[in-house]
């Protein structure tokens, strides 16, 4: 296999074959408005990249972007861009707009799929993986503008990814293009199940709190006791956007565990960075030749970056791209842990900031925030602290968002602060709004009252109180606001700070 075989010849060439994706982005980059403010060139070493071209995140970029958006050609990259993949949104926006370029998807995205096949296929030769259609679960072009300006179209990478598709793909897929770009899961999720339903399955591939209730719907759909009796020759799950461990054990009673295999892959709307290369789950190979440039930020001075070449293995560092699509060294949010270089394998370590993305919803704390002071506008309410974390599907019982709230003044009704509060983040943050669509994928948040003080014995229980002291707005695991529950239903033993 071609491509497994580039990826294997990497070793003690990492180095080499990253410049060459370097020196191919600079290249194209010279031409465009931000290579000329900074002075891109495509001679540039790394080190002279790295002291003329600055770190950046999304609100660096966002003037840029919209230009792009408005029709503006030779911005980002040379050209004119047309397709933007819509994400969940920073402080000053509810969404992101990145840049799906025709290079980043040739170079980029669909080679980071080839790859994923091909690695497969080379772990588990006896697969009969095209005897059958894969079912690829995407996104629509739902968007948060009025309107697309200068016929730009907008909406989740996976439509753009099955929009783009080639002819003889879709003969291997399913559902087809007209169900798999609807906007409205209400009426998408019994379509994708009826035309699943009835198909030789022997792979899927997309998120796993989304699949999870395709699969459960599937399974009652056909009167089954798991899927493999709906689809006998199912094989693989290739999956990504989120941590597959809280979902692990409810797989395993969706399927039959011992025909049944999982590959994770790291594909976000901002590229395609790497996938798993082993039957062991737990790291992933970065793809060092799919038009990204990858450099690796320290968590605690992120003046500090090294390329792929020079990363250290057992570091946890904050993951920066510069790529096809125009974003230059660009802060993705991603925090990586390197278990081995070279080539280099990393695994996802959180985010570079607190957050909750159990379901692929990707709320961060400004959301939340935001979210909050407007449910306290709409109910009366005042809040003096808060955590939240989320609650993971459990048999019948469906994912939600567990609120741990310590009142100043409390709402008249705290049923209607949860409404309030789900309505004002289905407003702050286009992702929560997608899997809370139709009410299908993630159930209305859960609102519990914390005691006085909680939040201040906790963190005197953890030897955090002080000066500095900080209770984590979002968890994106069940460990800190357990030990919260905890301490709020214990009899209190310390007298009140306040």
């Amino acid at each position: 296999m071609p491509r497994v075989s580039a990826a294997r010849s990497w070793r003690g060439h990492v180095r080499q074959v990253q410049l060459q994706q370097l020196h191919r982005i600079l290249h194209k980059g010279r031409s465009t408005a931000y290579g000329g403010r900074f002075g891109i060139g495509g001679g540039m070493s790394y080190a002279h990249f790295r002291d003329a071209v600055p770190q950046t995140d999304y609100e660096g970029l966002r003037p840029y972007i919209m230009d792009m958006l408005h029709g503006k050609a030779d911005v980002l990259w040379p050209g004119r861009c047309r397709r933007f993949a819509q994400s969940s949104g920073t402080s000053e926006g509810k969404s992101k707009y990145i840049p799906v370029t025709d290079d980043s998807l040739r170079l980029n995205h669909y080679a980071g799929g080839r790859d994923v096949v091909a690695h497969y296929l080379s772990l588990y030769p006896d697969s009969r993986l095209f005897s059958g259609k894969a079912f690829i679960l995407g996104g629509s072009f739902a968007n948060e503008l009025a309107d697309n300006p200068a016929g730009a179209r907008v909406g989740d990478l996976s439509a753009h990814l099955i929009e783009r598709i080639t002819p003889l793909a879709n003969l291997l897929r399913v559902p087809s293009k007209s169900i798999a770009l609807m906007e409205d899961w209400t009426e998408k999720l019994p379509r994708l199940v009826e035309a699943a339903s009835r198909c030789n399955i022997t792979n899927i591939s997309g998120v796993p709190s989304w699949f999870m209730t395709v699969l459960s719907r599937t399974i009652e759909y056909m009167g089954a006791d798991n899927i493999h009796d709906v689809w006998p020759n199912l094989e693989v799950f290739f999956h990504g956007g989120i941590s597959f461990e809280p979902y692990r054990q409810q797989y395993a009673r969706l399927t039959d565990p011992a025909r049944m295999r999982y590959l994770e892959t790291y594909n976000a709307s901002e590229g395609f960075f790497a996938v798993q290369t082993s039957r062991t789950p737990g790291a992933m190979q970065l793809l060092l030749d799919a038009g990204i440039f990858f450099e690796f930020a320290e968590l605690d001075d992120r003046d500090t970056v090294v390329p792929a070449w020079e990363i250290e293995a057992g570091r946890t560092y904050a993951l920066l791209i510069t790529g096809c699509n125009g974003l230059w060294r660009y802060m993705i949010g991603d925090t990586v842990t390197v278990h081995s270089v070279d080539p280099p394998e990393i695994s996802i370590a959180g985010r570079t900031r607190h957050y909750i993305n159990a379901f692929g919803e990707e709320l961060m704390v400004h959301n939340a925030d935001k979210a909050v002071a407007m449910a306290c506008e709409a109910t009366g309410a005042r809040v003096a602290d808060y955590t939240a974390a989320p609650v993971y599907t459990s048999g019948r019982k469906r994912g939600h968002h567990q609120w741990l709230i310590e009142w100043i003044v409390p709402p008249r009704d705290a049923a209607e602060f949860a409404v309030q509060l789900d309505r004002s983040l289905c407003r702050v943050n286009s992702d929560y709004q997608a899997k809370r669509s139709g009410d299908i994928f993630l159930a209305a948040p859960e609102v519990v009252t914390a005691r006085k003080g909680l939040f201040e014995d906790w963190l005197a229980d953890t030897g955090k109180l002080g000066g500095q002291r900080k209770v984590p707005r979002l968890q994106n695991d069940r460990r800190l606001i357990e030990s919260m529950l905890e301490l709020n239903t214990a009899e209190r033993t310390k007298p009140s700070r306040t």
